[in-house]
């Protein structure tokens, strides 16, 4: 069977099942992320970084503290429905004309919850390309340390 390869302005889906219910998994993937957000490779700040915070309503930054006392703006919270969903545009460390699209579900599943992750908008991306590839493999890190964390 024949594998295809995505296109470079397809949207990456990630998801993954933590053992917490929706109000939980919801907590900690935005209001507890720099509990278990790999700051020292995945920031703007890399081994500096100190902590994220997610303003959590519509028009809420994201927002990383850097160690010199400024902050580095990651995104935009764009829809805020806790437990079920968070979306925002994304853009560490770039301008917010190269941003993309996160969207963040959390469906409970028995007494677990499905965190699924919809990274899309490549398009607007000069390096669609090697962004969304670098993404694919990034996002699974990521959500491997958030489970982990939710356990």
């Amino acid at each position: 069977m024949a594998t295809t390869t995505p296109h470079p302005a397809d949207p990456l889906v990630k998801s993954v099942t933590v053992t917490a219910p929706p109000a939980r998994a919801f907590e900690i993937f935005t209001r507890r992320m720099s509990e278990w957000w790999p700051l020292t490779t995945h920031s703007v700040g890399r081994r500096e970084g100190a902590a994220i915070t997610v303003a959590g309503r519509v028009g809420g930054e994201i927002t990383e503290a850097l160690p010199a006392g400024g902050t580095s703006v990651w995104g935009t919270v764009t829809r805020w429905e806790p437990p079920h969903l968070v979306a925002c545009t994304w853009h560490p460390g770039r301008s917010e004309a190269d941003g993309t699209l996160v969207e963040v579900t959390f469906t409970a599943v028995a007494d677990r919850t499905r965190v699924e992750l919809t990274h899309s908008g490549w398009e607007g991306r000069p390096d669609a390309d090697r962004a969304r590839a670098d993404y694919d493999a990034g996002w699974e890190h990521v959500l491997s340390l958030f489970a982990a964390h939710a356990a």
